[in-house]
């Protein structure tokens, strides 16, 4: 029996392309969406088994936001991420974002179909080969003579550090300043602060460059093992 599926692509002619050869395959596509911003309404709205949803920049910021949502608001639909090959940390958001799946762009349809009838399944989907080369760079990343997420942290207070690290777990204004032990206006300009040295506009956007360029995970160990380190009140 066929899957139910929809193709979400932000190249209207690769998403229609794909789901002309799955319906031939004996599938039923129920819509081939483009751009992927909309995506995420879309598939709630229709609830398929599985989503295909292609990205040519998986390493971007914000690359997985859709996924995040329909994982929220449609548990059961499986997603599976179509694209070119990104760096480990590109797999790892997009799993991390509710993906179930993750398959090369240039992969043949029945790799593709494959992928699919295992995500439907509930398993992973993934070709040896990509968490192959993940797991490689992973054990052994390159060297990068100029990191940009240390360079990004160099930049940083350590008040600020622990400032970012908060923001990536979720605190808002009000929980940083009663972890911090600080005034919630302070805690506001710490905030802005952080934004104006990482060039972003919002907290979302720090909160993905810092997991993008490993920025939190050397923030991380930036404070003390038993928690962030506190100033007097007021700081």
């Amino acid at each position: 029996m066929g899957v139910r599926l929809m193709v979400v692509d932000d190249h209207r002619l690769l998403a229609e392309a794909l789901a002309s050869a799955l319906k031939l395959r004996g599938h039923r596509v129920l819509a081939a969406a483009a751009p992927t911003a909309g995506a995420a309404e879309l598939v709630v709205s229709r609830a398929p088994e599985v989503c295909l949803m292609g990205t040519a920049a998986p390493d971007e910021p914000g690359a997985f936001d859709p996924i995040v949502r329909i994982r929220r608001d449609r548990p059961q639909v499986a997603v599976l991420v179509l694209g070119p090959v990104p760096n480990p940390r590109g797999i790892a958001a997009a799993f991390a974002a509710g993906a179930c799946g993750y398959v090369r762009h240039d992969e043949r349809i029945e790799g593709v179909e494959r992928a699919i009838v295992k995500a439907r399944a509930g398993d992973a989907a993934v070709a040896p080969g990509l968490l192959q080369g993940a797991f490689a760079e992973l054990l052994n990343p390159a060297v990068q003579p100029d990191d940009e997420g240390q360079r990004l942290l160099r930049m940083l207070t350590p008040r600020e550090i622990e400032v970012l690290v908060r923001v990536a777990e979720g605190e808002d204004t009000r929980l940083i300043a009663a972890g911090m032990g600080i005034a919630p206006s302070t805690a506001r300009t710490h905030v802005q602060r952080v934004l104006m040295k990482l060039g972003v506009g919002s907290r979302l956007e720090a909160a993905a460059l810092a997991a993008r360029t490993g920025l939190l995970d050397r923030a991380a160990v930036s404070v003390l093992p038993d928690g962030p380190k506190h100033g007097p009140p007021g700081d």
